[in-house]
């Protein structure tokens, strides 16, 4: 009975939660695009308008595009607001998590994978076994107004450590805003190097699996110990910003 109460409060907190999404963060969703909460979601909305509002310099990225739903709302804000924003991923089986820093919980979700038991959204075809999600995601950017088009929506397919010191060779280019959503330690701790430097002061990086996969959670403990100008803040999903 208790149980099933709390399940109905939590319920009614994320129906309340999402009526507070703008229109395209309801909407891909609706169309099954995102694996995000409701609360992960709004956290990435928040950080948007929050630097916007400061007139924070620079693009918006986002590591880990999978079906593309948070990407699409982070373009759509980018394109509305004359940024570039550029989309990082395989498009494909992610990654095995090969680091000592990744704990049990990492490994045992990436041997569910493997085997190929991992379901998808509704029911269906988990995105990582898909023949052509690149081509996919592309089709749904296009759906939504946003078809890629080099400086103004870029989405690169392949390894991070491949495609990333290809298309952002510039250390002095800087970002505003990031969604790193890469689950293990060692593409979390690239990512966030690969940030580093190049976030302006007031700029946001929101982990989406700080608080779900301790490989994420050590990469990021490791990298703020040597970074005394950032700050982690703590929620939904964990955020980094420059002060």
């Amino acid at each position: 009975m208790f149980d099933r109460l709390k399940r109905s409060v939590k319920s009614l907190r994320s129906r309340i939660t999402e009526r507070r999404l703008g229109e395209t963060a309801r909407s891909v969703r609706l169309d099954g695009l995102t694996y995000l909460s409701v609360e992960k979601m709004e956290r990435i909305e928040q950080a948007l308008r929050e630097v916007e509002a400061a007139g924070v310099p620079g693009d918006f990225l986002e590591f880990g595009v999978a079906l593309g739903g948070s990407a699409i709302v982070i373009a759509e804000r980018a394109v509305a607001d004359g940024r570039t924003f550029r989309g990082f991923d395989v498009f494909g089986m992610i990654p095995e998590p090969t680091s000592d820093k990744d704990d049990a919980k990492s490994k045992e979700r990436y041997r569910q994978i493997a085997s190929g038991k991992s379901r998808g959204l509704r029911g269906g075809v988990y995105y990582g076994y898909r023949s052509d999600l690149f081509t996919e995601v592309v089709a749904s950017f296009t759906r939504y107004g946003l078809p890629p088009v080099p400086g103004s929506v870029e989405l690169h397919k392949g390894l991070f450590e491949e495609t990333i010191p290809v298309v952002l060779p510039d250390p002095n280019r800087p970002i505003a805003f990031a969604h790193i959503d890469c689950d293990w330690f060692d593409p979390v701790a690239y990512c966030l190097k690969t940030v580093g430097d190049r976030l302006a002061v007031g700029g946001i990086v929101v982990l989406d699996d700080y608080n779900d996969y301790g490989g994420c959670r050590t990469a990021v403990e490791e990298f703020l110990a040597t970074r005394p100008d950032l700050e982690l803040e703590i929620g939904p999903s964990a955020a980094i910003r420059r002060r």
